[in-house]
């Protein structure tokens, strides 16, 4: 019989795009899991991440950052947060995102590993958000969308989850069964404004 070795795959194999201004590159050394917060149970899980992390639950459409492990919990909806952050330490524990975070909380929430679904990308430089704001119908003007803020929407029709990580730096998260789609839509609207 034959041994089959299977090998992880990047959704965009590591890419970086570079245009005056604008860097698009794939992030490889985050993972992202999905927090919910049980019923009646939202003060244990605030216990659990000050304890853990140094913050609590975030406001819906809005970060808060983490402790240990470079984590940032992006605050999506009233009762579920997804928490991103760096991948170092999954060797210590058999590559399971979800068992290190649990971890850090023990049974405060339900946690599910999010990492394998979502291609993670970030986009930065002083031309950027002219490209975004071409395919994001949400006002990311600083005024409106400024560090720190976090927004379910669509670009090119496809679901994307948007983060400000500073000024003229921005995590996107979209499915990764669309990822060489998703990556085509910020290279060309890069291209358009390069």
């Amino acid at each position: 019989m034959t041994e089959l070795i299977l090998k992880s795959q990047l959704p965009l194999d590591g890419r970086s795009l570079n245009y005056p201004g604008i860097t698009i590159e794939e992030i490889t050394d985050q993972s992202l899991v999905s927090i919910a917060v049980p019923i009646d149970g939202a003060a244990e899980l605030n216990a659990a991440l000050q304890s853990a992390y140094g913050t609590e639950r975030p406001a819906v459409g809005k970060c808060t950052n983490g402790s240990m492990d470079n984590a940032i919990f992006l605050g999506l909806s009233q009762d579920q947060f997804f928490i991103m952050f760096d991948d170092a330490k999954l060797n210590d524990k058999g590559g399971d995102p979800a068992a290190l975070i649990r971890d850090s909380i023990g049974h405060a929430a339900y946690v599910v590993d999010q990492s394998d679904g979502w291609v993670m990308t970030r986009v930065s430089g002083d031309s950027c958000r002219a490209a975004l704001e071409r395919i994001c119908p949400i006002d990311l003007h600083p005024a409106m969308f400024s560090t720190g803020n976090v927004a379910r929407t669509v670009m090119e029709h496809l679901a994307t989850i948007i983060v400000c990580q500073a000024p003229d730096t921005y995590i996107l998260l979209s499915p990764r069964s669309s990822a060489n789609s998703f990556l085509h839509a910020l290279d060309t609207s890069a291209k358009n404004v390069a």
